[in-house]
């Protein structure tokens, strides 16, 4: 587990390691040059995650199950907010129905944490929640990420998921996302991407999601611009900043209490 900079939690913990592409959000994933970064370092559980194609840095489809992370949270005693799995998918098809259910019972021994789960596979996420977990945890937040329109049929799959809060990742937003139901969605999380290969986000589509958080009651997060301001220019993700409409948008789901 690692203190973060992501704005919207406290700490990560990374449980899978290794992933594979599935839409035009994972593209240029940050995740995939961070993996390579840390295999150069030494650290084994990323060594040979990725290849290279061209000038670009991608997953090669090998996924690891880490089980001596599994302690880690026990070993955090001050409360957190805990993004679960930043480097990887915890639904993704290669982790095993019985490593997810370990990560539950982690979750489930350590109610102090506040822990965030955010998939691009929010099917599976919603078959093995119900069908295999069943109870719902009040300390766990189940999100999917959404990065166009072409993929909000995985709010569908996500309101099917048990969870105390549901929320959504418009991060990477790399196109319009069109009328959305965000009926018993408690948050969403809207970012551009960043980096020298960074698609462009538009004002314009953080406009529409925003109108729709606010007749849903949808707690409403803005990240960053991303290295495309709102003024369509290219810069650093620093100089573009983290305000819309003249202001920071740091709302928050209502919580249960973490137990300490």
């Amino acid at each position: 587990m690692a203190e973060t900079q992501i704005e919207w939690t406290d700490a990560t913990w990374n449980p899978v390691a290794g992933c594979s592409i599935v839409t035009a959000g994972c593209t240029h994933c940050y995740a995939m040059e961070m993996a390579k970064r840390l295999e150069a370092m030494g650290v084994q559980k990323y060594a040979g995650l990725t290849r290279k194609t061209g000038r670009r840095t991608v997953w090669n489809g090998v996924v690891r199950e880490d089980r001596q992370a599994l302690t880690i949270p026990h070993r955090w005693r001050k409360p957190r907010k805990i993004f679960v799995n930043s480097m990887s998918d915890l639904f993704h098809d290669q982790v095993t129905d019985e490593f997810i259910l370990d990560v539950w019972q982690v979750m489930r021994e350590t109610p102090r944490h506040n822990y965030q789960i955010l998939t691009k596979r929010p099917e599976r996420m919603a078959e093995l929640v119900s069908d295999r977990i069943g109870e719902v945890l009040p300390n766990v937040w189940l999100g999917t990420s959404i990065e166009n329109a072409e993929v909000v049929d995985r709010i569908d799959d996500l309101r099917r998921s048990p969870a105390a809060i549901r929320f959504i990742s418009f991060e990477p937003l790399i196109g319009a996302v069109g009328a959305i139901d965000l009926q018993d969605i408690h948050w969403a999380i809207v970012g551009g991407e960043s980096g020298k290969s960074a698609r462009p986000i538009r004002e314009e589509w953080i406009d529409e999601i925003h109108a729709q958080c606010l007749t849903a009651g949808t707690a409403f997060f803005f990240k960053q611009w991303g290295t495309w301001g709102k003024d369509n220019k290219k810069r650093s993700k620093k100089a573009n900043g983290r305000e819309y409409r003249g202001r920071t948008w740091d709302e928050m789901p209502a919580a249960p209490q973490a137990v300490v």
